[in-house]
């Protein structure tokens, strides 16, 4: 066989994966009578002031219509109004100041994304913007001051690409990729068997915790990392790393080889997932409180999540006839 011959990445289940991406503008609605029943809150808010009338899942049920179709919050009461009137349902409908002012406090509700046990994690970041000028303006102009953005930190499951913890943090908060890292990856329940990250992971403590999980952490030491004292099964592993790109040959070839050696190429799925969650929710955040920014970007997530359970391709890289 030529050693010339052309690759081509080739799906194997296209009609089924067809039928999902179909299945995703889908605008079919209804309202299960389990929905129904938790629309309004049966735990009235111990503050002082008015009660609360609408639970949490109303509130969220508002938000996911407002990021899947883009719509602002005025938009998103008119929406569902008329989703009530053409069902002939009672339920009442929350204005849209009472979505904005309750999603400050839905992000803690939503911080566990995922409740599955994985033996797989992924961890990545990537930024959202959240206001300013529009790329045309930048590129003739330059940039100014009010143009602000937002990172979003998560763990994926490259098994299944679903995403399992994230976190938003604001633009310049002093805290590296390593560190959201750790809060993340203390989220994740044991049994975990490989993590995987970029450089902005080699933190000994962020390593130190996957060990604990039971997991191989896959992190590339810099370039000019030297060995430390082996003190702990983390330190071993890093300097074990170390060791093997050395004795490769120490260059970018040997880096490259010992990549594919540890299959550091399953990262990129959480670079495809981040992808994913700009073409499916917009690279934006509509919220100004990054209270509410922190529930968009959970909702985010979550929306993320069900495209990925409707249908995702299978594929692989075969010769070409």
């Amino acid at each position: 066989m030529s050693s010339q011959a052309k690759k081509v990445y080739r799906i194997h289940n296209w009609k089924d994966y067809n039928k999902a991406l179909t299945k995703r503008g889908s605008i079919t609605f209804w309202f299960s009578q389990d929905a129904i029943n938790k629309w309004h809150t049966s735990d009235p808010s111990k503050k002082n002031g008015r009660p609360r009338i609408y639970s949490d899942d109303a509130i969220l049920c508002a938000l996911l219509i407002r990021i899947v179709y883009g719509l602002p919050l005025r938009a998103v009461q008119g929406f569902l109004t008329s989703l009530i009137d053409l069902l002939k349902l009672t339920i009442l409908i929350p204005s849209y100041t009472q979505v904005s002012r309750r999603a400050k406090a839905l992000e803690k509700i939503l911080k566990r994304l995922n409740r599955k046990c994985v033996r797989h994690i992924v961890f990545d970041s990537t930024g959202l913007k959240v206001y300013g000028e529009g790329e045309w303006k930048v590129r003739k102009h330059g940039k100014s001051k009010r143009r602000t953005w937002r990172k979003i930190h998560l763990g994926m499951n490259p098994d299944s690409g679903e995403i399992i913890v994230s976190e938003l943090t604001e633009n310049g908060c002093g805290s590296g990729d390593s560190e959201i890292g750790k809060r993340l990856l203390n989220q994740v329940s044991k049994g975990v068997e490989k993590i995987w990250g970029d450089g902005a992971y080699d933190d000994i403590e962020f390593r130190r915790i996957g060990k604990n999980k039971g997991a191989k952490v896959i992190v590339p030491p810099p370039r000019n990392a030297i060995l430390r004292d082996e003190q702990d099964a983390a330190t071993k592993e890093r300097n074990d790393y170390i060791k093997e790109i050395v004795g490769l040959g120490a260059d970018e070839e040997a880096r490259a080889l010992w990549k594919k050696l540890v299959c550091y190429h399953i990262r990129s799925h959480a670079e495809t997932t981040m992808y994913r969650i700009k073409q499916l929710t917009g690279n934006t955040l509509r919220s100004r409180l990054i209270e509410t920014q922190r529930t968009e970007a959970c909702v985010k997530c979550m929306i993320v999540n069900k495209m990925t359970e409707i249908g995702m391709p299978k594929s692989s890289w075969s010769l070409a006839a």
